[in-house]
């Protein structure tokens, strides 16, 4: 069994990012429903994507829910060795941060599921040591536990 908002989350893979003057109009709509001030998809947007999966599934999202780092205190503090499909991830990179969700992981990766990651939604892994939140939605029961998989592609920069 997955939170709604994973199962939400994993329908939306494969989205992505046009190149050039156009915009993908899914993003485009996510932005429009969480009042967002600009219309573009090259503006980072793990933040969007974690949001707008938080919004469809009438749970609340941080005020600056477009700032990765702004998820870092949100919702409840999750062990990461209790990790269960679904929590939320924060991650350090140059430049900023990145958000997503755990769908998983390796000896020394996490497995995300995020926004903006090479462009798209897809599921990458990220260097555990890269990672300075884990969360879960206050009052949302955890169901599961830590998932072991292997193989993947290597993220070391969702900008």
């Amino acid at each position: 069994m997955k939170p709604d908002w994973l199962i939400f989350a994993e329908n939306l893979k494969g989205t992505k990012e046009l190149k050039g003057k156009a915009h993908n109009n899914l993003i485009v709509s996510w932005l429009d429903k969480l009042g967002a001030w600009w219309r573009d998809d090259e503006t980072a947007w793990c933040g969007t994507f974690v949001a707008i999966c938080m919004k469809e599934c009438m749970l609340p999202y941080p005020k600056n829910w477009f700032r990765a780092r702004d998820w870092f205190d949100y919702g409840s503090f999750i062990r990461p060795e209790r990790l269960s499909p679904g929590a939320i991830l924060v991650f350090a990179r140059k430049g900023g941060g990145h958000v997503g969700f755990y769908v998983g992981e390796d000896e020394t990766h996490y497995h995300v599921l995020g926004g903006n990651q090479a462009d798209s939604v897809n599921v990458m892994r990220i260097s555990k040591d890269r990672c300075v939140a884990t969360r879960w939605p206050k009052g949302q029961p955890v169901w599961g536990k830590p998932v072991l998989m292997a193989g993947g592609v290597i993220s070391d920069n969702e900008a």
